[in-house]
Order: structure tokens, then C-alpha cells, then sequence
């Protein structure tokens, strides 16, 4: 006799949703999304495609700017040299606003092939096993489940001195329906989301001034990536004030000010506020069935997904395991498989992939620089600059390195960072080491083309070399 087909219930359709109702389809559930924003969530419509997108824009306009050094420059029809190139903020934004839409109708399209039933609306855990879904119509559906993902996500955080209009004061949520490109945009807060979007809109063609309340761009990353990216930022034009934490911004006739706390003004056209975001956990029934919540409103999950009650998952944003779509698409497809009982190996955090998409981009996986110097993992390092490598020099590169760690003894690849053009496609070799425990020796012995950018991680394998 066949065993009873398994029902599953997922709020949130974002990558640690639809991800991890894919997977349940595949192993047989009868599954339900009830998802209020559209699938793909934040990471498709409002975060990571569109900021990816424009970003791409810039870096399109930034080749421009280098033609000149590679002995190439424009012309228009008279034979006159072309000196400037124009963006137009109300078609790149319908664009990728467009792209976006595109993607979600894909996700959805994929899901209704796979048999899963997307229900819009809100979803709320009513007892264990039992979701009241709110409707985009107004009615209401009680689910019952054998297993519930979390799967919410998260939201810009606000603070009450600097409060979001969608004109003048922004979220990153909100940038997208700009129709002029700001004249001056002051960018709070210099985390990831800061650093990608500020430079964006400078290659634009904004002025931009970025307001850092640490002592360097990106504080959580490689101090030496960092400050690569924070070199590139000046050279470039962007206004960096370091050390200067956001007290206020306000509206003024003409545009904004942002007040800082030692009683310094920065006046300008808009504010793009990126301090963070906080999880969307409140008001969807996780206290009342006994889900265990962090004091910062996370999701508690062990590392196949599981939270404190039996048959609750969760997965994404909204478990502050770490940001980033890819991990939340994993821990959803791992909470499938370990609550339907699949084959799973539990979330490996050592093999995380992560890209910042700055121009150039950094990327990283596995231990980090400071883990070597706090003595984290007993490892040497070594790091090559970029202008020696002669497909850098062909392409006019004048900015980043390879970096590799590899453990003393064995050379076992620990770690890399990337900092380059497509940093976020060199990377993949130095996961795949990461990931499978290969050495140093096996890295460099692997054939690369002459000329690529990949020959410096190969390059770098080699002189981490240890003879016996």
C-alpha cells in the first residue's frame, strides 16, 4: 500500500521558498506557497535583479571611460568625438523593473509546470501544522500541513530620524521608480548594499557622496578588498566620508540633508538609505506555536533547517544565517529534503560563495583573512595584484588581486578572495577546492588559458607550493 502523500505549506516565495518547493514537488508532497509580495520575492522584484541590473547598466557606461586608454574613442555621424554618454534613469529603470516581472512569471511558470499551488495573500501559523492564509481577495484559508517552511524574508530597516518618503528619502526597494537621475545622491550606510548602489548610480552620472560611519567601505570584508574598493570609490569622484555616522535626514525645498552626529550637514538631491534590514518575522504566529525567535526577530534554526518546534522550518533572511540568496535557496532545499526525508547534508557555511558587485567586484569563500590572523585556522596566505597579469593588462585593469589560503602541512585550499571584472565567475574554481578539500598543488596543476584572468589563481596555487 502506497504511504500517504505528504502536505507541505510554505509562506514566502522567495528563493528559500520557491526553492524549496520545488524540491518538495520533486519528492512527491502536495505543496503550497501562500506568498504576498510575487514570487522570486525581494531578491527578484526589488533587490537583487534590480540592483544587479543597474549595476550592470553603470558598468556598461564605465567602458566608455577606459576606451580612451585602449586607443578607442567615439564618433558621431559628422565625424565629431563623442565626449559623454547619457543615461536615462526613466527607461533603465522600466527595463529592469520589466526584467524583473519576466523573472517572477518564470518562477511561477516553473512551479504551476511542477504542480505547486501559489496562493496570494499572507500567511499566519495558527497551531502546529495549521496556516490561516489571508487572501490578496480578502478570504481566508486554513492549511493544514505535515511540514511548514518559514520562508518570509526581510525588510529595509527605518530608524524614526530618517523615514522613507519614496521621493527624495529612499530604500533600495524604491529607487526603481526614479524617473531623473539623482543630481547628488548621499548614500547612508556603506555595507554591501550601500557600496553596489553608490557606485552604481556614480557611473550613472550622479555626484555621489557615501556616508561610512566605520573607518572603511565595507567593514565586514577583506580589509585589503576593501580598500582596493574605497581607492576606486575616490578616484572616481565619489565623496567618501569616513568615520561619519547618520543622525537625521530630512527633506528640505530643494532635496535633502542628511545630519550627522558631530553636528556636520550633507546637502543633496537624494538620500538612499541602506542601514541594514531587519526580518519579517512579527504578526505571523511564530511566538504562539512556540517557534524560538533571536532578540534581533531571527528565526533560531540548527543547520538543516529545523526550528524549536517539530515540523516548522524556515529558511532565508529571515534566519540572519547569512544574507544572501544563495544560502537561502540551500537552506530550502535542505529543509526539504530532511523533513521529507531525502538524502541531506547539513548547510556548510566554509563553502559559501559570496559576491559584492562593485566595480571591481569582490568575492569570497571559505576562511577569511582575519580567521588567519585571529589564529581561526592554522594557514598561509598569498596575494597577487591583477596588473601583472597580462589578460589584465590587454583589457585595461589596472585594480585588484587573487588571494588564496591554504593550510600548513598539507596545502589543503582553505579560502580565497577575488578581486576583479567578474570576480563573482573566478571564484568558481576556488569553491570548487574549498568545497572538496583540494590542495594547493591540485589547483595549480589544473590547466587555465594563457591569456586569462583565471591564471593568477593558478599562479597563486603554485607559489603556496610546500615542499616536504
Amino acid at each position: 500500500m502506497n504511504a500517504p502523500q505528504s502536505s507541505v505549506v510554505i509562506l514566502g516565495g522567495g528563493p528559500g521558498g520557491y526553492e524549496a518547493a520545488l524540491v518538495a514537488a520533486h519528492l512527491g508532497a502536495a505543496v503550497t506557497v501562500v506568498d504576498r509580495d510575487g514570487v522570486g520575492g525581494a531578491a527578484v522584484l526589488t533587490d537583487c535583479v534590480p540592483s544587479k541590473t543597474l549595476i550592470s547598466t553603470a558598468d556598461f557606461m564605465s567602458q566608455f571611460e577606459t576606451a580612451s586608454d585602449l586607443g578607442v574613442h567615439l564618433e558621431d555621424n559628422e565625424g565629431d568625438e563623442v565626449s559623454d554618454s547619457v543615461a536615462e534613469l526613466a527607461a533603465v529603470n522600466r527595463r529592469i523593473l520589466a526584467l524583473a516581472a519576466a523573472q517572477s512569471r518564470d518562477i511561477g511558470a516553473r512551479l504551476a509546470g511542477d504542480g505547486v499551488t501559489v496562493l496570494p495573500g499572507a500567511g499566519r501559523l495558527v497551531g502546529t501544522g495549521e496556516v490561516l492564509a489571508t487572501l490578496a481577495d480578502g478570504s481566508t484559508r486554513t492549511l493544514t500541513a505535515d511540514v511548514v517552511l518559514i520562508a518570509t524574508g526581510a525588510t529595509p530597516r527605518v530608524v524614526p530620524t530618517a523615514q522613507p518618503d519614496g521621493e527624495r528619502i529612499l530604500t533600495w526597494q524604491q529607487i526603481y521608480t526614479l524617473a531623473e537621475l539623482p543630481e547628488h545622491l548621499v548614500v547612508v550606510g556603506s555595507g554591501v548594499t550601500g557600496a553596489e548602489l553608490a557606485q552604481a548610480y556614480l557611473g550613472l552620472g550622479s555626484r555621489v557622496t557615501l556616508v561610512s560611519s566605520r573607518d572603511r567601505v565595507l567593514p565586514g570584508e577583506d580589509a585589503d578588498a576593501a580598500s582596493v574598493i574605497e581607492d576606486v570609490f575616490r578616484k572616481r569622484g565619489m565623496d567618501v566620508l569616513g568615520r561619519s555616522r547618520m543622525a537625521s535626514v530630512s527633506r528640505t525645498d530643494s532635496g535633502v540633508v542628511v545630519r550627522l552626529e558631530d553636528g556636520r550637514e550633507v546637502e543633496g538631491s537624494h538620500a538612499l538609505l541602506a542601514v541594514g534590514s531587519v526580518p519579517q518575522t512579527t504578526g505571523i504566529g511564530l511566538e504562539d506555536v512556540g517557534v524560538r525567535v533571536s532578540a534581533s526577530g531571527h528565526v533560531v534554526v540548527d543547520k538543516v533547517s529545523r526550528t524549536s518546534v517539530r515540523g516548522v522550518y524556515a529558511a532565508g533572511d529571515c534566519t540572519g544565517v547569512l544574507p544572501l540568496a544563495s544560502v537561502a535557496a540551500m537552506q530550502g532545499r535542505i529543509a526539504m529534503a530532511h523533513a521529507l526525508g531525502d538524502a541531506v547534508a547539513p548547510l556548510n557555511l566554509r563553502a559559501v560563495s559570496a559576491n559584492i558587485f562593485t566595480d571591481p567586484e569582490i568575492a569570497t569563500v571559505g576562511f577569511s583573512q582575519k580567521d588567519l590572523d585571529e589564529g581561526t585556522v592554522d594557514a598561509t596566505s598569498v596575494m597577487l595584484p591583477l596588473s601583472t597579469n597580462p589578460r589584465a593588462k590587454m583589457q585595461g585593469i589596472t585594480d585588484g588581486f587573487v588571494k588564496l589560503f591554504a593550510r600548513k602541512g598539507g596545502g589543503t585550499v582553505v579560502g580565497g578572495v577575488v578581486v576583479a571584472p567578474r570576480a563573482s565567475e573566478l571564484i568558481y574554481p576556488v569553491t570548487l577546492a574549498v568545497q572538496h578539500g583540494l590542495t594547493v598543488d591540485q589547483l595549480a596543476g589544473t590547466f587555465t588559458v594563457y591569456p586569462s584572468l583565471s591564471g593568477s589563481v593558478a599562479e597563486a596555487a603554485r607559489q603556496l607550493h610546500q615542499r616536504d
